[in-house]
């Protein structure tokens, strides 16, 4: 018999607009890359995506919010890549006996629009999560400040699974 329990997560950053154009910089979701879009302000690379999914797995093994494991005080984690956060997250849940099912996210944004590289982000998430991830987007039509492209947010919903005395070893297949 397995346990199975389910973590929810928010995750939202404003649109860096001090970044000049031509920067180096750019806007980073699902650890996929978006080439002349504005990135996003945050610590890290402020990946809003693999923060959500994080969250939800941290959340949902009982392991407190990717700010305490990771403090955007802390000069270590300036700018760090967030598939990095979230593969040590998968560690985190992992060392608690727990396996990612399945995660599901939901980025709102107006841009920019992701049908493109989808695939690729639910790949790296995937690898980084050691479990599946399914990733969706939707438009807030022009409404408040996600609306007017001020930021980008995501939500994300997590499923573990801990194998209990006596079951089968739980796989990344099972």
């Amino acid at each position: 018999m397995s346990q199975s329990r389910v973590g929810i997560a928010f995750d939202v950053h404003p649109v860096d607009a001090a970044v000049e154009p031509g920067s180096p910089r750019c806007l980073i979701l699902g650890g996929v890359l978006f080439p002349g879009e504005t990135p996003l302000r945050g610590h890290s690379d402020a990946d809003v995506v693999a923060h959500a999914v994080a969250e939800a797995m941290l959340g949902a093994a009982g392991l407190g919010d990717l700010g305490s494991h990771f403090p955007d005080d802390d000069e270590l984690w300036l700018g760090a890549d967030s598939l990095a956060l979230l593969a040590a997250c998968a560690g985190l849940v992992g060392g608690e006996g727990y396996l990612l099912r399945n995660a599901d996210c939901t980025l709102v944004a107006e841009r920019p629009r992701i049908a493109s590289a989808r695939a690729g982000m639910m790949e790296r998430l995937s690898l980084a999560a050691r479990g599946p991830v399914h990733v969706k987007a939707t438009r807030p039509e022009g409404l408040g400040s996600l609306g007017r492209g001020e930021g980008i947010a995501c939500l994300a919903v997590a499923l573990i699974e801990r194998e209990e005395a006596g079951s089968a070893p739980l796989t990344a297949t099972s």
